[in-house]
Parts: C-alpha cells; structure tokens; sequence
C-alpha cells in the first residue's frame, strides 16, 4: 500500500481490481462458448433432430386414387392449409404434357379449378407448364410464393417428373412447405411425393421400376419412400413387394382409394375410406403372411421406428395387429 493511504481504501482497491479479473474472465468463457464448434456428440444430436421421412416444417396429404366428398380427405386437406379462403395451388400436369402428335397440351383453368370451387374454395389458381425451362422463370412461380398449399392431379406420375424436377418450381414447392403449408396429391400426384418414383416408365404403368433414368425419383417430400396407389380396384396390393425387395432402403406405402396419409414430421396417421399397406423389409415375416403391414382408417404409424403406435379402433398396438397384410 503507497504511504499515507488509509487501509479501508486498500481494501476497497483490491476488491474492485478482483470483480474486474472475475467480469472479465467471464466475458472471455461466453465468447469461447458461442464462438467454438460444437462438440461432436451434440452436433449429431441437432442433426438427427430433423425428421428422416416427412418434411421438418408443413403437412402432406397422399392420397390413393378416386377422391370424392364423402370420407373427408379433400375437407381435411382444406382444413389443414387454413380454411377455404388460404391460397391454394392446384397443378393439373401429371394429366399430360402433350397430346398424341406431340403438340404442349393446353388446360382450362376453369375446368381444373371447378371441383375446387364446388368445395368452397375461394383463393384457388392454376399452374402448369410442359417445358421445365418455364417452370425455372420467376414468372412462374409467382403463384407459389405465397401459396399456403398446392394440389397435384393425377394422371402419370413422369409427366410432372419432366417439368419441374430441379427446376425453381420444385424449389417453391419445397417453400411452401417450409412455411408450414400442405402439399397433397392423388394417384400419381400421390407416387410423385415419393422418392423413389413407381411406375414412372413412359411405356404404360404396368411397368413399376423403370429403366428410364429421369423418371426413376420422385420429388421426395416422403423421403425414403415409394408410394403405390389404387390398391384396391387394380388389385396392387402384392406390386411394391419386388421393389422392396431391390431397394431395400425405401419404406413401401400402397394407398387404396379415397384413403389418404396425413404426413407430420416421421408418423402418419390413415383417413379416409380403407385400407394402406406398409412394406418394411427390416422386418421378419411369417411363412404363411404376406410381407407387409395392414392399416386402417385412424392408425398413427411411426416410419422411423417402423411400427404402428396408435389403432383408430383403440386397440394396444402391443398385440400386433395389421400384420401380414390381412385384407
């Protein structure tokens, strides 16, 4: 201490000059914490947050074919976008993109908008192009950019493949559900949300894995998954076994008529009028059991942990049932 300063000022000295040492140490900690990377245990934790399957933000809607007014799956596809007066989207490509002479196929916007129309809807446009160089135009997708959800028709799968695959479209597609929208689909509007693309071969649709290579992959909103529709009436139930059965990284869904998938995150839950088939080739099978899982109208199925985890009926899904494909 300098001469003639008292002792209480010594003091109060010391312990100013310590809370600085310590304010400053403190200061130094969180600027290491927020600026070092994290380590590698919780990195892999936030990566595998992300959902496997369905997309991280917005809801699908994957529908089997021969969608009418009376099981709810168009009212629930409204309801999730927000109501009938939220923008919806309706793309009417997978119906063809040219006719038989190769002439670009026109749609009316009428006749595409009229069922939807009927159903309420009082914010609906059209979108449709054959040429993916359009589809790639800040013009053309104006339209989606503030879209709350977006339909697609059926038809053939490939045909939408052809005009918006990796195009700015798709991109906006993509948007809309990142901003917590719907994206839904019936028949081939259904198999197109899938990754792998069924029954994309350009020669007819009996053909399920192609050898064309660009129509092969669908745009994945259901990641890890290839979709068949029309189960019941075309009696499709065994037509994804093969494919499975090759590609066994995929999830197999098969959708019956006006039945639909509601997707949120890794589960979905069955609505609609029947039946939806699973295919998992991590599972073991019975002899005597067709290789897939049955679902009906209100089971929850998780696709990460490959199992149903609700029954619409109330039943504990600890008994098992739904397997083997029982019809």
């Amino acid at each position: 201490m300098a001469p003639g300063t008292d002792a209480g000022a010594g003091v109060r000295y010391n312990l100013h000059m310590m809370h600085r040492r310590v304010l400053l140490f403190s200061v130094l900690a969180l600027t290491l914490t927020l600026t070092l990377p994290l380590p590698l245990g919780a990195r892999q934790t936030a990566a595998t947050a992300a959902p496997e399957y369905g997309p991280a933000a917005g809801t699908l809607v994957i529908i089997g074919g021969a969608m009418s007014n009376n099981f709810g799956v168009p009212q629930k596809f409204i309801e999730l976008a927000g109501g009938p007066d939220k923008k919806f989207v309706i793309v009417p490509t997978n119906g063809g993109n040219k006719t038989a002479d190769g002439t670009p196929r026109e749609y009316q916007a009428e006749t595409v908008l009229a069922p939807w129309k009927t159903r309420g809807l009082t914010n609906v446009v059209m979108l449709h192009t054959w040429d993916p160089k359009v589809a790639d135009t800040a013009e053309f997708v104006a339209p989606l950019l503030d879209a709350d959800a977006v339909w697609f028709d059926g038809g053939r799968q490939w045909n939408g493949v052809d005009s918006y695959m990796g195009t700015r479209a798709l991109r906006e597609f993509w948007n809309v559900l990142n901003r917590g929208g719907v994206i839904a689909g019936s028949s081939a509007g259904a198999t197109i949300q899938g990754d792998y693309l069924v029954r994309g071969d350009t020669s007819g649709p009996n053909v399920m894995m192609t050898e064309e290579p660009t129509h092969q992959r669908g745009f994945a909103f259901l990641k890890q998954s290839a979709i068949d529709q029309h189960i019941n009436t075309r009696n499709r139930w065994d037509d994804l076994i093969p494919v499975i059965q090759k590609y066994p990284q995929y999830l197999g869904i098969g959708l019956s008529e006006d039945t639909a998938i509601v997707v949120t995150g890794d589960t979905f839950e069955v609505i609609g009028r029947w039946k939806v088939t699973v295919h998992d080739n991590t599972h073991a099978y019975q002899p005597w059991e067709k290789p897939y899982d049955l679902l009906n109208v209100g089971d929850v199925y998780d696709m990460k942990a490959r199992k149903i985890v609700k029954y619409g009926n109330g039943a504990n899904p600890a008994r098992g049932r739904g397997r083997g494909g029982q019809r």
